[in-house]
């Protein structure tokens, strides 16, 4: 297990969540004191966690979970993802890991280049940026304030579930999320599968 300081919480409080389509579910928000970044993330307690709850990390996404952007799939998995972990019991850590750690002005910018023809990695790396910045260091330490110590993962992505073994986390199985197309996410979602082996159905995923 990788030596990292531990987290506690900080705060717990109720919160009853409304989503646009008319699901409602309640959940419980607790922050954290002592996580080893300084940024505030947010656990996401839904229904009743069990020995080997369901868990989701979702990383900020301003422009897919606030504004609808068509131009990813974070907004309906952010949804997809509350209902079946309050269905099942388990966590939603919400990580303040905007862009895949490169931030929004940076997500913005790569965007940009992504218009003129670069897919979402090579955009990033035209920047002088990681494909992927995330580190879940933070993650593992609030799973640890929680007392979770296994978990079934909701991912595709298996860098995920590495960087949480590698932490001393036991990933008894990783999930799949569901499959949210739109027109103007295609070459994105088929980079995350050719890039960075996302676990997503290809010949779902046409160019068109």
């Amino acid at each position: 297990m990788s030596d990292f300081p531990a987290a506690t919480p900080r705060a717990r409080v109720r919160v009853p969540l409304r989503f646009q389509d008319g699901y409602a579910v309640d959940a419980e928000l607790v922050t954290f004191h002592g996580l080893t970044d300084g940024q505030e993330h947010l656990a996401v307690v839904l229904g009743d966690p069990g020995p080997v709850p369901l868990v989701r990390l979702h990383s900020e996404c301003l422009t897919g979970d606030v504004f609808g952007s068509a131009r990813c799939d974070c907004g309906p998995q952010l949804r997809e993802a509350v209902e079946r972990i309050a269905d099942r019991g388990g966590v939603l850590l919400y990580l303040r890991q905007e862009g895949r750690g490169i931030g929004l002005y940076n997500k913005l910018d790569a965007y940009a280049l992504q218009d003129q023809g670069l897919d979402t990695y090579e955009a990033n790396a035209a920047l002088g940026l990681p494909e992927d910045a995330r580190d879940y260091t933070a993650a593992a330490q609030m799973l640890g304030a929680l007392g979770i110590g296994g978990l079934d993962l909701l991912s595709n992505n298996p860098d995920k579930a590495e960087q949480l073994r590698d932490l001393g986390i036991e990933v008894r199985d990783r999930v799949p999320t569901g499959v949210f197309t739109t027109a103007h996410n295609v070459r994105y979602l088929r980079a995350k599968v050719l890039q960075t082996q996302h676990t997503l159905p290809l010949a779902e995923l046409s160019a068109g």
